[in-house]
């Protein structure tokens, strides 16, 4: 063989070990998920901003749905939480600081958040349908990541709050309330921007938060707005980095609240010393954490002794975004299963064609129009609250709601996540992150049974509430069987005392049903309420995701699921 035939057999050689060296290529996988309107592409949300009262915000929630779906925006979630916070006692020097260093990626959430307003549009622009459209932007904002939702959430929610003592609303609620974002670790004196938590549960009492110990010594007369030293411990204090807290301590004449700072007012650090932050399962670009307070100061909010009634114009809102963040994760969700199942084959036709997927997809897009009635239903309630029948809708609303809507979204998570198979469980697809973060709604700011014996606590303190349960209700009647049926079981169920805790679960899921039932027949879309009465009154809400009865509008529903078709 000569040197010729040489070389063309190594370079044959060579073309044959490079073509075994490439061993595929990359085909049936979806593509990401990006850059589309996540507000006209959810027609259950477009469709509930109408129907609610949010019509002056449509050209405003458009450009917000471009802005979420931004690439650069959806990979801020994933660094966010692929780099969790981190703890620092104190600085190099001996000086205790009590530092919580989070990856500049959720420093750009935060301030995305508080430059839309999230933590305070209703309150500066508290115009008509001014919930909802804080409520739809939320609901967007929430598909992007979860964690840093914790301290906006808890902002937004202080102002109720805050608002009970003028000379701490005069001082706080310019800053609480601006739009902007400072995460630095410095006084509250030397930023424009503030964000509050909120420290309520201790180790021995948890829910039961008048078995707290934590104390709260006058340092003058005492007294509303007066400054105190507390001394106790938090078993949770969520987002530590935050300018104050919402406390509750036993001062001299009983539970009262407290606004405690970071630092106190000669700008010396406040001894509220971060002890720990939870290892979560979910929620971890978010910081909790456990602290102790060492004579740090703290102003009363409210009525000494009425700390309860004080903080817990924080807790309504706070449940209120529970709602919200649920709502957003299964819509997310839904969009993820059947943006994978439309751009995905197996056996010859894509999943999407395939009437048993078809049966799941439509089946999950049901429990999203159910959550999203209800919860911009509770968002117009909330824009009216000088009316006394929204003002006891919410009453009742805000628990019936957080307890369904939240306990719903585990399951939900886990059975979309089933629909991109191995996909859907690994890290790098956000389904995974959704799954974990989805039971973190349903326990945070009262678990289920505290949110069930709520409501069987405002009935009894207020039967009136249970009236206008029903006056919503009557709006559906005479529509569908099923739900009339349904209506008249729950009346009669609420009219028997007999062992009602026992029974205040299953009275719950009743009245969150129907009443997520009727809100879609008057929303007006046969197809999508007749759908769902079958699938949750018919007796199969008890079942697994995908068990639809034959015979419903499954196209409709498969549209309204698909963010790029609806």
């Amino acid at each position: 063989m000569n040197a010729q035939e040489k070389a063309m057999n190594a370079e044959q050689t060579t073309s044959q070990l490079d073509a075994l060296a490439n061993t595929h290529e990359v085909f049936n996988q979806a593509t990401p998920l990006q850059d589309y309107n996540a507000f006209r592409g959810d027609t259950a949300l477009y469709d509930a901003v109408l129907r609610e009262g949010g019509e002056r915000g449509v050209e405003e929630l458009d450009r917000y749905g471009f802005e979420t779906t931004r690439p650069e925006v959806i990979e801020w979630g994933y660094q966010a939480n692929a780099n969790k916070p981190e703890f620092e006692t104190h600085d190099r020097y001996g000086h205790r600081v009590d530092q919580v260093n989070y990856h500049p990626a959720y420093h750009k959430l935060m301030d995305m958040a508080t430059r839309e307003g999230l933590h305070s549009s209703p309150w500066t622009d508290p115009g008509p349908g001014a919930q909802v459209l804080r409520a739809a932007k939320y609901y967007m904002h929430a598909q992007v990541e979860g964690g840093h939702g914790c301290p906006i959430t808890m902002t937004f929610a202080s102002v109720p709050s805050l608002r009970l003592t003028p000379s701490l609303a005069e001082r706080w609620l310019p800053k609480v309330t601006a739009r902007g974002y400072d995460g630095r670790n410095v006084s509250h004196h030397d930023k424009q921007a503030l964000t509050i938590g909120m420290g309520m549960t201790e180790k021995q009492g948890g829910s039961d938060v008048r078995a707290n110990t934590t104390r709260a010594h006058p340092v003058g007369a005492g007294g509303s707005g007066e400054l105190y030293e507390l001394v106790g411990h938090k078993w949770f204090m969520s987002a530590p980095m935050c300018d104050a807290f919402l406390m509750l301590a036993q001062s001299p004449g009983g539970l009262s609240c407290f606004l405690v700072p970071r630092w106190r007012e000669d700008g010396s650090k406040n001894p509220l010393q971060v002890q720990r932050l939870k290892n979560k399962m979910g929620n971890v670009s978010n910081a909790s954490s456990e602290v102790e307070l060492r004579g740090a100061h703290g102003w009363m909010v409210g009525e000494e002794g009425r700390g309860v009634p004080a903080i817990i114009e924080m807790v309504a809102m706070t449940r209120f975004d529970c709602m919200i963040g649920s709502s957003g994760g299964q819509r997310q969700v839904v969009a993820q299963a059947v943006h994978h199942a439309a751009n995905r084959a197996a056996f010859g036709e894509t999943l999407l064609d395939q009437p048993l997927m078809r049966n799941v997809i439509a089946d999950l897009q049901l429990e999203v129009e159910g959550s999203v009635a209800m919860t911009l239903r509770m968002a117009r309630a909330l824009d009216n609250l000088d009316d006394e029948h929204e003002k006891r809708f919410t009453r009742l609303g805000a628990a019936v709601g957080k307890y369904w809507i939240c306990k719903r979204t585990p399951h939900h998570a886990y059975e979309a996540m089933e629909c991109l198979g191995g996909n859907g469980v690994t890290e790098n697809f956000i389904l995974a992150r959704l799954y974990r973060d989805a039971p973190i709604n349903a326990i945070w700011e009262g678990s289920g049974n505290v949110q069930a014996l709520d409501v069987l606590r405002a009935m009894n303190k207020s039967p009136a509430v249970v009236d206008t349960w029903f006056e919503e209700l009557a709006g559906a009647q005479g529509r569908n069987a099923t739900l009339d049926n349904a209506i008249n079981d729950l009346k009669k169920e609420l009219a028997d005392p007999d062992q009602i805790e026992f029974r205040a679960r299953d009275l719950v899921d009743r009245m969150a049903l129907t009443m997520q039932s009727a809100l879609l027949v008057k929303a007006g879309n046969d197809s999508v309420s007749e759908a769902f009465i079958a699938a949750r009154l018919g007796g199969g809400h008890t079942r697994n995701y995908g068990s639809l009865p034959r015979g419903l509008d499954i196209d409709t529903l498969i549209r309204r699921a698909n963010p790029l078709e609806s």
